[in-house]
């Protein structure tokens, strides 16, 4: 890790804390050139293998906007929405892979979507499940409704 104050190309660390969701590490270091001191914040890096090849870094926000468009005219809230990213990541990051897919991300979001709003979920499944006809909403209701006589 370069010095931030004297460009020195390595440093030394002092403190290692895990922050308070346990996704990130912060590190506090010193340069032995200068002994200037600064931090450092760390963190897994979790890469989305597009339909296309292309991969980018993992982020809550497309999580939330995606799933936002479903909950359009909902009782769904931003806070709800953080929380599901929160919950979708924490999901993906489980598996254990440093890599994954699309389709993978958007299973895990069916579950946390279900729980905060059927209809929602509806909207989302309809799309990423590709829905072609009635039967196919007429078999998702009809799953829901039987989850509901078991819980």
């Amino acid at each position: 890790m370069h010095c931030p104050f004297c460009r020195h190309p390595d440093s030394r660390v002092i403190d290692s804390r895990t922050s308070e969701d346990g996704l990130s590490i912060r590190r506090r270091r010193q340069c032995p050139e200068c002994g200037g001191r600064f931090s450092t914040v760390e963190t897994a890096s979790l890469s989305v293998l597009k339909r296309s090849g292309v991969a980018e870094p993992f982020s809550r926000e497309k999580v939330a906007a995606g799933v936002r468009k479903a909950c359009q005219g909902r009782p769904v809230t931003e806070d709800d929405l953080a929380l599901l990213a929160q919950k979708v990541e924490e999901s993906v990051r489980g598996t254990g892979a440093s890599q994954i897919e699309t389709g993978d991300i958007g299973l895990a979001i069916l579950g946390p979507l279900r729980d905060l709003d059927e209809v929602a979920y509806l909207r989302f499944a309809s799309v990423y499940q590709g829905f072609d006809s009635l039967e196919d909403f007429e078999e998702s209701i009809a799953q829901l409704r039987a989850d509901h006589g078991t819980a």
